[in-house]
């Protein structure tokens, strides 16, 4: 049995990192926070640009992500930074994240007085909590708990060729181990979501699913636009690739083989193991934000052009099968599999690779995005502001 390293918390669940997270309730609050994150080593931040002037659906998806990546296993504590007046409800979230058991505290820049009060009282109340977590023991987890996320950006001809396949495979040793896979875009299967919702497991996943790509093209025709352009984007094109359907058969490959198990809402919580499929735009920042949000633990990237975004609080595995990239970009790519398209190597073998990787990262072994700091993060909207 594969066995991982993990952080197990008190509502049972397991991370393969122990972030202390600091959590801006709204955009007024980024400075803030990131001044507090910054004279706290060890400590992670998400400033993001919503939190006020949303109602209805925007204000509960930008409520329900931060509750989610305070939530997510990753996380051993949090650390919550709102202004006072904002729509978004810091004590709700505070309440929420806490019935996962770990400790949480808020702290408001009104009622501290200002920016450079509420530094101070940031800073030390951070590091009382990094103290708290640097405790939490690192024991041995069965691969059947860890959650992956799989998702393609800056793609080329080669994704669908070689890096997306190839990770199919490992996602199916992760699968047959028990594990779970998740794959957002709902952008990306336009065109080849009858070949998605063939491995249904029941006609209610699978109108489901098709649910999910007619609404997006609605709301496209509703909107008066043409995709084309933003999807298959320039790079896209310049790589290869001529239509969204041509992208979508690459795409869905990264998945695997196994029986489709659900659909989940975008930063909605994995609801049991196996393969799940999230409603979720294709940008790439935006989907891997609502990744974590849901709980995955690590998110497996393949990319054609090359691309070097990661996340705050999750490991993201760059896979490239673009020789070319993979040389250019070596800072950035974590596997290149561009041995398949030489005849050096078969699926099955970069698949392997893939698998490996994942393995050593979900021990601990750091990501090329991690040792370079990228923690990039973005709530997707819904609606105007008000």
């Amino acid at each position: 049995m594969t066995v991982i390293k993990g952080y197990r918390r008190d509502n049972g669940k397991f991370g393969i990192r122990n972030h202390l997270l600091i959590l801006p309730t709204v955009v007024c609050a980024n400075q803030v926070t990131s001044r507090i994150q910054q004279q706290v080593p060890g400590s992670v931040a998400i400033p993001h640009q919503h939190g006020c002037s949303q109602v209805g659906a925007d204000k509960e998806r930008t409520h329900k992500v931060l509750v989610g990546m305070g939530k997510n296993p990753n996380v051993g504590a949090v650390l919550i930074v709102s202004l006072g007046c904002e729509v978004i409800n810091a004590q709700d979230i505070k309440q929420e994240i806490e019935e996962t058991g770990k400790p949480v505290v808020w702290i408001d820049i009104q009622n501290e007085g200002g920016s450079v009060k509420t530094i101070h009282k940031g800073v030390e109340v951070a590091q009382d909590l990094l103290k708290k977590i640097e405790d939490i023991p690192l024991i041995d987890i069965p691969l059947s708990e860890l959650i992956v996320g799989v998702k393609c950006g800056g793609s080329d001809a080669t994704s669908g060729l070689c890096s997306n396949p190839a990770l199919g495979r490992a996602a199916d040793t992760i699968l047959n181990a028990g594990g779970t896979i998740v794959m957002g875009e709902t952008t990306e299967i336009i065109g080849a979501e009858h070949l998605v919702a063939a491995k249904a497991i029941n006609q209610d996943v699978q109108q489901k699913l098709y649910k999910c790509v007619e609404q997006f093209e609605l709301e496209v025709e509703r909107m008066g636009v043409d995709m084309r352009g933003g999807n298959p984007s320039p790079g896209n094109i310049a790589g290869g690739l001529s239509t969204i359907e041509e992208k979508s058969l690459g795409c869905i490959s990264k998945a695997g083989t196994a029986m489709l198990q659900g659909v989940v809402d975008f930063a909605e919580e994995i609801p049991g193991t196996g393969y799940y499929f999230m409603d979720s735009p294709g940008n790439d920042i935006e989907c891997v934000t609502g990744m974590a949000a849901a709980g995955v633990h690590v998110v497996c990237f393949t990319t054609g052009r090359g691309t070097p975004t990661g996340n705050p609080i999750i490991p993201v595995i760059k896979i490239t099968g673009n020789e070319i990239t993979g040389r250019r970009m070596a800072d950035n790519i974590d596997v290149d599999v561009s041995p398949v398209l030489q005849g050096k190597e078969t699926l099955d073998e970069s698949g392997k690779r893939i698998f490996e990787s994942i393995v050593n990262v979900a021990k601990g072994q750091e990501t090329k995005a991690e040792i370079l700091g990228h923690q990039e993060f973005s709530i997707s909207r819904i609606g105007i502001s008000l």
